[in-house]
């Protein structure tokens, strides 16, 4: 049996967590970038639009949805390094419920939101002639050669992240879930890249939109799955707690 070789699985949760601030815009990232030199590092990689945070759209903001279940898992998997397993599995359960019921919340949340947003520009898109130019005064002018940048580098990123985990543990393609999990977020940014290629400039926004409405909709179902998938785990735990206290 391969040992876990642990700074590659720690790496793993590193790029993980740099993968979300990326797509959410991240105070450390996107704050004073003037200083930190980022605004001139995106300039050199061809953005002119002043940061990352210029060119996100509602897509990529809303792949955090899923990627925060991978920094979730990568996180247990850290615990159990630091802290008794027994420990980490009875509390895991819980855990797992409370965050996937929150996550399931927030991303119902986003998904009416992306929603409402989505009718609007068709609305306003298709009422010619004002309405047409009032959309296009809002949403006509997507910096889409930005956004595909940043979504190339958050599918690198999450390469990566598959990278590390193997090297970690080949035995980590074991986890049928984790694997489905990486494979989805993973597949959702290609996704999201390809088909902003596949409409004019001046509608890649309401694109952006449905894109983010089915995505939010694939992280409520992965946040059902994971609360669903615990309850067992939280049942159990009870039952060994009663059974200790008699």
């Amino acid at each position: 049996m391969t040992e876990l070789r642990k700074p590659f699985l720690l790496l793993a949760g590193v790029f993980a967590v740099l993968t979300v601030a990326l797509e959410t815009g991240s105070a450390l990232l996107t704050a004073h970038a003037d200083t930190a030199g980022l605004t001139t590092a995106t300039k050199g990689l061809g953005m002119e639009t002043g940061g990352f945070e210029d060119v996100r759209g509602l897509a990529t903001p809303y792949l955090a949805l899923i990627d925060v279940i991978v920094i979730f898992t990568l996180g247990l998997y850290l615990l159990s390094l630091l802290l008794p397993r027994s420990a980490v599995g009875r509390a895991s359960g819980a855990v797992t419920v409370v965050g996937a019921v929150l996550l399931l919340i927030l991303a119902i949340g986003l998904l009416i939101a992306a929603v409402r947003d989505l009718i609007l520009m068709v609305t306003l898109f298709v009422a010619a002639p004002f309405g047409t130019i009032v959309y296009l005064i809002r949403w006509g002018a997507f910096p889409l050669d930005d956004a595909v940048l940043l979504l190339r580098l958050l599918i690198f990123l999450k390469v990566v992240v598959f990278a590390m985990l193997l090297l970690a543990q080949p035995r980590f393609l074991q986890n049928k879930g984790l694997v489905a999990l990486l494979a989805t977020t993973g597949l959702a940014t290609l996704a999201v890249t390809l088909v902003y290629g596949f409409v004019p400039t001046i509608l890649v926004s309401i694109v952006d939109a449905a894109a983010a409405v089915v995505i939010a909709a694939v992280a409520a179902i992965w946040a059902s799955i994971l609360a669903l998938g615990s309850l067992p785990a939280v049942v159990e735990a009870i039952r060994a707690s009663r059974s200790s206290v008699r």
